[in-house]
């Protein structure tokens, strides 16, 4: 067996074994990897605290472990040539593309072409959608900011189940959604409206005297227009369920129930904590309650127009359009959801997610 042949066995198997380790280190960390350094928000809770900081704070810390995971390697790299005679003959240093553990840019147009091809490389909007995606767990008990881990993750679980493992049940610093929906509408219709739930989170995490400037923070990065409260809605609406998908490899546990197009109505539920009575709850709690609104809001828009100035009545002829294909969508809605709601449905989730989002594909949004 020549030299080269048995280094480059050796290296091969070296190689593959540290991969797999740092691949089960970053298992192991996956929530704050993914989902913005879970300790540093803890830390942050009940403190005024700019988020602008903890993302350079971050952002310094993981590019340091990318660098120091670079070193490693072609010392490793280094060690294996010299055991083998291979100084000179073999590649020491390791490319960007090639280093397995995250690296952040401020943005994708920040990103040299030397790292194209590494699925580590992140950007801020990567890092504030994580921290969405662990806010929408910590709104649904999956999360918790009191203790680590995951919470809820049985089937079933109730708020109940998420009390009595809290270490003081009286005083929780951020208690989930009683009902297990968080409903998503172009304005602020529900009192556990999303957005508002999200503020709630924010304020919660990182204090009152920062909150506006932590909502400008996030809305910045995850871009858009309008202003910081419409560009987070505007995310909740159209990319949070495209994103979650992504990061769960076509396999969500919080899964969107979607009237249509015309975002009519729009409501996250979590997997795990389904109940057969939940369409029920969904249709009679929410949708009937936001066909009324869309009724009233008709009747408003039309009486206005009555005594409307010419380019106001363009404005609310508009409005009323709209508001009348959003009714006319959560009635087409509600007629599936009653269908689907009378048959009591249950999950088994070791039947997995798709065996079990099929059974509700006419009310929920398509898994791209």
């Amino acid at each position: 067996m020549s030299n080269s042949w048995s280094y480059s066995l050796h290296l091969a198997r070296f190689n593959k074994w540290l991969h797999l380790l740092f691949l089960r280190l970053l298992r192991r960390i996956k929530m704050s990897l993914l989902e913005l350094n879970y300790g540093s928000i803890r830390l942050g809770v009940n403190m005024s605290t700019l988020l602008a900081d903890k993302y350079e704070a971050r952002k310094a810390e993981v590019n340091a472990r990318f660098e120091q995971l670079r070193t490693n390697e072609e010392e490793l790299n280094r060690i294996f040539a010299k055991i083998y005679n291979m100084e000179g003959e073999v590649p020491i240093e390791v490319e960007d593309k090639y280093v397995s553990v995250a690296r952040i840019f401020d943005t994708a147009d920040e990103i040299p072409e030397s790292y194209k091809g590494n699925k580590y490389v992140r950007t801020k909007r990567d890092e504030i959608t994580s921290l969405l995606s662990y806010a929408v767990g910590c709104m649904f008990g999956r999360y918790s900011l009191d203790v680590d881990g995951l919470v809820l993750a049985d089937q079933g679980a109730t708020v109940d189940d998420y009390l009595a493992k809290m270490p003081d049940p009286t005083h929780v610093t951020f208690m989930p959604d009683g009902d297990n929906v968080l409903p998503i509408t172009d304005d602020e219709y529900f009192d556990d409206d999303i957005v508002r739930y999200f503020i709630d989170f924010v304020r919660t995490v990182y204090g009152e005297e920062t909150l506006e400037q932590n909502v400008a923070f996030i809305a910045e990065a995850l871009g858009g227009k309008g202003t910081s409260r419409e560009v987070i809605r505007a995310y909740f609406l159209k990319d949070f369920f495209k994103d979650h998908c992504q990061a769960y490899k076509k396999r969500p546990i919080y899964w969107l129930f979607d009237s249509g197009k015309k975002n009519g109505f729009k409501c996250l539920v979590y997997m795990h904590r389904y109940q057969p009575d939940l369409l029920a709850r969904i249709r009679t709690d929410y949708v009937h309650g936001q066909q009324e609104r869309y009724r009233a809001q008709i009747g408003y828009a039309n009486d206005a127009l009555a005594t409307a100035e010419r380019g106001e009545r363009v404005r609310l002829d508009k409005r009323v359009k709209k508001l009348n294909d959003q009714l006319k969508e959560t009635i087409a809605f509600e007629e599936k959801l009653h269908h689907l709601a009378d048959q009591m449905i249950k999950i088994d989730l070791d039947d997995g997610v798709k065996v079990n989002y099929a059974k509700f594909q006419d009310v929920l949004a398509k898994i791209k």
